[in-house]
C-alpha cells in the first residue's frame, strides 16, 4: 500500500510542476473562474464545446499541488468527452474524493484520477481537488458568478 501511496503522489507532483492544457484557451465558449478561500486556489476553467462535446478544455491559475494536478488530470480526462460523460466522471470522482464510494478502493472506471483516493483521509484537501471540477460545471452551466469553495 505505501508503494501504492507513493505513486498517487508522485503522480500528483508532477501533474503540479507540469501541469497539462495549462493556458487561456482564446476559442473557448465557455469560461468561469473559481476560488479556494481556505488555502487560496484561484483557477480559470475554459471550455470549448462544440455540439454535446467537449472539443477543448484548459485552464490558467495558481494553487497548491493538489488542485493544480487535479485540474490538469480533469482537463486530459474530459477533451473529447459529452457534458453527461463529464458530469458523470465528476460525479464518481466527488464519492472517491469524499469517501462516498463504495467499491471496496477499486476505482478503475476514474482512470488516472484514482490518484486523488487518498484525499478522503484529508478532509480539508478535498475542496483542493473539486474546485477545478465545480468551475467546469460552472462553465458549461454558463454561470456568471465566480464559484467559491465556500
Amino acid at each position: 500500500m505505501a508503494d501504492l501511496r507513493d505513486l498517487y503522489q508522485e503522480v500528483i507532483l508532477e501533474h503540479s510542476k507540469a501541469p497539462r492544457n495549462y493556458r487561456e484557451l482564446k476559442e473557448a465558449d465557455q469560461k468561469a473562474e473559481g476560488f479556494n478561500p481556505l488555502c487560496g486556489d484561484h483557477f480559470t476553467v475554459y471550455v470549448q464545446v462544440e455540439g454535446d462535446k467537449i472539443r477543448d478544455i484548459a485552464f490558467q491559475g495558481s494553487g497548491c499541488a493538489i488542485s493544480k494536478a487535479s485540474a490538469s488530470m480533469m482537463t486530459q480526462s474530459l477533451k473529447g468527452k459529452t457534458k453527461a460523460e463529464a458530469e458523470k466522471l465528476f460525479e464518481r470522482f466527488h464519492k472517491v474524493v469524499t469517501g462516498q464510494a463504495t467499491t471496496n478502493g477499486n476505482h478503475t472506471d476514474l482512470g488516472k484520477l484514482a490518484v486523488f483516493s487518498g484525499v478522503s483521509e484529508f478532509p480539508t484537501r478535498v475542496k483542493c481537488a473539486t474546485l477545478a471540477w465545480h468551475t467546469l460545471q460552472a462553465a458549461l452551466e454558463g454561470t456568471q458568478e465566480p464559484v467559491s469553495t465556500e
